[in-house]
C-alpha cells in the first residue's frame, strides 16, 4: 500500500506538462550563461583594469571551460547524497559567491579563482537540473523539460550578454558580474519556492557510478557531443572575422547577425526537445545530417552577404536542436548516475568547445579562414557516423 502511495504521489507530479517549477531552472541557467560569455565583450576593459595584456585576459575564458570540464564531474560525485534541492541552492549559493568576488577583485589571481569558483557550478548545475526537469514531468516530455531549462542559456546569449556587456562598458566591468549575482539571487529565490522535494532513491556508490559512466556506449555519446561541440566552435569562434573578412560585413553589422543566431540557437532547442520527444535518436541523427549540410553550404553561401545571414539563422536552429535530445539519451544510458551522466555531458561539450576553437586557429593557420565551414562539416559528419553505427547496434540488439 504504501509504495502504491508513493508511486502515486510521484506521478501526481508528473501530470503537468511543464510546472512553473521549471522556470526557476532557466533563471538559474541564464545567469550562469551570462557569467560565462559576458566577459568575451568585457576583455579589452578588464585587461585595462588589472594591467595585463587581453590575451592574458583572455585566459579567463579558457580557465572558466577547463574548470566545467574537470571541476564539474569531481563536484557532482562528492555532493552525491545531498538532496537534489539543497544541493541546487548550495550551486546557487556558491554561483553568487564568486561573482561577487569578481565584483571586488583586486588583480587578476583573485579573479581567476573567482571565475573558477563559479565554474564549478555551472556543469553540476546543468546536470542535476536536467535530472530534476525530467523528473517533474511525463516521461514523454523530458526532453521538452530539459530545453525549457537550457532555454536560459541560449536566451542569455540573445539579451543577457548584450545587456551585461553594456553595463560592464558603461558602468564598469565589475557592474556586469553584480548584475550577474543578482540574477543569481533571484534564481535561489525561485529554487527554494518552487522546485519540490523530489523523493530520490539511495544513491549508487562512487565506484558504482563511475563504472556506469564507464561503459564504452555511454562514452560514445558523450564523444559524438563533443564532435557536434567542437564543430561548432570551429566556425563560431571566429564567426567575427569570417563575416568581416569574407561576407564584407561591417563590425557593427555583426553584432545583431549574432542576435540572429542567437534567435535561431532558442528556436532551435526547444523545437529539439519536441522532436527528441517524438522520436529520440532518429531526431538526434538527423538534426546532425542537417547541421552537416548547413555547414557544407555555408562554404559557398558565405561569399554572399544575404545567403550567409540566412545559412547563419537556420545553422543556429539546427546547432542547438541535438542539445536536448542528446542530454535525455546520456542520462538513460547511466541509470546508476543520472546525474554524474548528465553533468559529464556538459564536461564534454566544453572540450568539444575548446577543441573546436584550437582546430578553428589550426584552419585559419595552415587552410584559410573559407575552409573552417567545411572542416566543421566533417567534424560533425564524424558525430553522424558514430551515432548511426550507435543506433545499428542498439536495433540489432533489440531484433536479437
Amino acid at each position: 500500500m504504501a509504495l502504491a502511495q508513493s508511486v502515486t504521489k510521484k506521478s501526481s507530479i508528473k501530470k503537468e506538462p511543464f510546472p512553473i517549477s521549471i522556470l526557476s531552472l532557466t533563471v538559474g541557467a541564464f545567469a550562469i550563461g551570462m557569467t560565462e560569455f559576458v566577459i568575451m565583450g568585457l576583455l579589452p576593459n578588464v585587461a585595462e583594469d588589472l594591467h595585463v595584456s587581453i590575451p592574458t585576459a583572455g585566459q579567463l575564458i579558457t580557465m572558466y571551460a577547463l574548470g566545467v570540464a574537470v571541476g564539474a564531474p569531481i563536484l557532482t560525485l562528492l555532493t552525491q547524497r545531498i538532496p537534489q534541492k539543497k544541493l541546487l541552492c548550495l550551486l546557487m549559493v556558491l554561483f553568487i559567491l564568486g561573482n561577487g568576488i569578481s565584483v571586488v577583485a583586486p588583480n587578476y589571481e583573485v579573479l581567476m579563482i573567482a571565475r573558477l569558483i563559479t565554474a564549478l557550478t555551472h556543469g553540476t548545475f546543468f546536470g542535476v537540473g536536467a535530472v530534476i526537469a525530467s523528473n517533474l514531468v511525463q516521461p514523454n516530455k523530458r526532453a521538452g523539460a530539459v530545453s525549457i531549462m537550457m532555454a536560459g542559456l541560449t536566451i542569455a546569449n540573445i539579451v543577457g550578454v548584450p545587456l551585461g556587456t553594456f553595463i560592464g562598458q558603461h558602468m564598469g566591468w565589475r557592474s556586469s558580474f553584480g548584475a550577474i549575482a543578482i540574477m543569481g539571487v533571484i534564481a535561489l529565490i525561485g529554487i527554494i519556492i518552487f522546485i519540490p522535494r523530489l523523493r530520490q532513491d539511495k544513491p549508487a556508490s562512487i565506484k558504482a557510478q563511475i563504472v556506469s559512466l564507464a561503459q564504452p556506449k555511454l562514452l560514445l555519446y558523450l564523444l559524438i557531443g563533443a564532435l557536434g561541440n567542437a564543430s561548432l566552435f570551429t566556425v563560431f569562434t571566429y564567426i567575427t572575422p569570417l563575416l568581416q573578412q569574407v561576407s564584407g560585413f561591417a563590425e557593427h553589422s555583426v553584432t545583431w547577425i549574432l542576435v540572429l543566431f542567437g534567435c535561431g540557437v532558442t528556436i532551435g532547442n526547444i523545437v529539439g526537445g519536441k522532436l527528441a520527444d517524438w522520436k529520440l535518436m532518429p531526431s538526434i541523427l538527423g538534426v546532425y545530417f542537417v547541421v552537416c549540410i548547413i555547414l557544407t553550404i555555408f562554404t559557398f553561401t558565405v561569399h554572399n552577404p544575404i545567403a550567409a545571414v540566412a545559412t547563419i539563422f537556420l545553422w543556429g536552429v539546427a546547432s542547438f536542436a541535438v542539445m536536448p535530445g542528446l542530454q535525455v539519451r546520456i542520462m538513460s544510458l547511466a541509470q546508476e548516475a543520472p546525474a554524474l551522466a548528465s553533468t559529464s555531458s556538459h564536461s564534454a561539450g566544453n572540450l568539444g568547445n575548446a577543441a573546436g576553437a584550437f582546430i578553428g586557429g589550426w584552419v585559419i593557420t595552415h587552410l584559410a579562414i573559407t575552409s573552417l565551414p567545411w572542416v566543421g562539416a566533417i567534424l560533425v559528419g564524424l558525430g553522424l557516423i558514430l551515432g548511426i553505427a550507435c543506433y545499428m547496434a542498439e536495433r540489432k540488439e533489440v531484433t536479437v
